[in-house]
């Protein structure tokens, strides 16, 4: 029923020309953003067509100092793409791309919906892992060196960040944790299978803090350059095209301010602040820079 009401409403607003207008306001937005010299920080640069909040704008910005010659994205974690980091690129700007995500049924509404057939978009259902996931990218993806790699699975991100060596993108975008603040060099500990909301139920135990994200982009070759206002997506740039200013992790960090938790009878509580740290006092994450597990609590008495 929810699939149906979405194909509806897609439907509706393509036939009232309410994406047309959507489109339009973005490319009015990169024109304005033409005149911006001062570039003190990315959130400037921030607006929103079909991303979650402005990634879209920083998208264009970061496309548009950089030269990119094969016009091609990999983004996972897309559920069924309405929503999503790399859509305006494959509308507005005519690239390539291939978007994995774990359901069917997402996948499947995202076959049929007309950008499948307007555009040169591949669409694989998998639940990803650093098993599987250069292999799925080599599949389907002929070149190496693409100019965006958006990764957004609420869990893994650090460690299928890091096993990916079957292309070379010019620009990351990863999702990060920001309630494990900017002091740590922090993931959860790998698992093959591990899912967000069934490890804990707060839905506040996954992924990686900025910090750990910033030494493993050090470490591929990539310079970290901010990320957005909303305080859940970090930007990176890889060093040799790079020509924007490295930015200090601790500067560059953002705290998220969403109040996405949840109660143990699944209805959402509203944390705020650091009653979310507090409520999975009791969880490990790995550290990146010692090698070993350690409690949440024990990084924030």
């Amino acid at each position: 029923m929810k699939k149906l009401l979405k194909k509806i409403i897609l439907r509706i607003r393509r036939l009232l020309g309410l994406e047309s207008l959507l489109i339009l306001s973005g490319k009015q937005m990169i024109e304005l953003h033409k005149n911006i010299r001062d570039i003190d920080s990315l959130n400037r640069f921030e607006f929103k067509v079909f991303s979650q909040w402005g990634e879209d704008g920083i998208i264009q910005f970061l496309t548009r100092q950089i030269k990119i010659p094969n016009k091609v994205f990999v983004e996972f974690g897309v559920e069924d793409y309405t929503e999503a980091n790399t859509r305006f690129l494959l509308i507005n700007d005519n690239w390539s791309g291939l978007v994995m995500d774990a359901s069917k049924s997402n996948i499947n509404f995202i076959k049929s919906d007309n950008i499948f057939w307007r555009y040169d978009l591949k669409a694989i259902c998998s639940f990803i892992t650093t098993d599987n996931i250069n292999r799925l990218i080599t599949e389907n993806i002929k070149e190496k060196d693409i100019g965006v790699l958006s990764i957004d699975i609420d869990g893994n991100d650090y460690w299928v960040w890091k096993a990916i060596d079957a292309v070379s993108p010019r620009i990351v975008v990863c999702e990060y944790n920001g309630i494990l603040g900017c002091d740590h060099s922090v993931t959860v500990p790998y698992e093959k299978d591990f899912h967000r909301a069934k490890k804990h139920y707060s839905n506040l135990y996954w992924g990686a803090s900025l910090l750990a994200l910033c030494h493993l982009a050090e470490y591929k070759g990539y310079v970290f350059v901010g990320c957005n206002s909303n305080g859940n997506n970090a930007f990176f740039v890889r060093k040799d095209v790079c020509s924007l200013p490295p930015v200090d992790c601790k500067r560059g960090f953002v705290m998220p301010k969403f109040r996405e938790s949840r109660a143990r009878n699944n209805k959402l509580s509203f944390l705020e602040g650091a009653d979310r740290i507090t409520a999975i006092y009791d969880m490990e994450v790995f550290d990146v820079e010692s090698g070993k597990n350690i409690l949440i609590r024990d990084l924030f008495r």
